[in-house]
């Protein structure tokens, strides 16, 4: 079994940052693809970013693409995303997940079998 536990949500003013972390753990986390998605109040589950097992390559939406940045460190069993600039569009739940299936489209929510908890994300205007 897997547990994924983020942490590093908050409340920030517009333009202002934060970075989110993801420990994993039951899993060799060092081969598998995270994920970062988002939920708003009354909104559907969004892809925000992604990152192959290596680091080698990640996905963003458009929404996150220039301000976001996904990483992580395996040695840490840790993903971690960077969010700059935030607007109060971001306000949102964050999830991180883990693909167990070595999907290759990893920016789907149902690419990942493992979900974290949830930590909350506001930006004030």
């Amino acid at each position: 079994q897997v547990q994924l536990v983020e942490s590093g949500g908050g409340l920030v003013q517009a333009g202002g940052s934060l970075r989110l972390s993801c420990t994993a753990s039951g899993r060799t986390f060092s081969l598998y693809a995270m994920g970062w998605f988002r939920q708003a109040p009354g909104k559907e589950r969004e892809f925000v970013a992604a990152i192959r097992w290596n680091g080698a390559s990640t996905l963003y939406a458009d929404a996150a693409k220039g301000r976001f940045t996904i990483s992580r460190d395996n040695a840490k069993n840790t993903v971690y995303l960077q969010m700059n600039d935030l607007k109060p569009e971001d306000t949102a739940d964050y999830y991180c997940a883990l693909d167990s299936s070595f999907s290759v489209n990893i920016v789907r929510a149902g690419a990942y079998e493992y979900w974290g908890q949830g930590t909350q994300v506001t930006v004030s205007s």
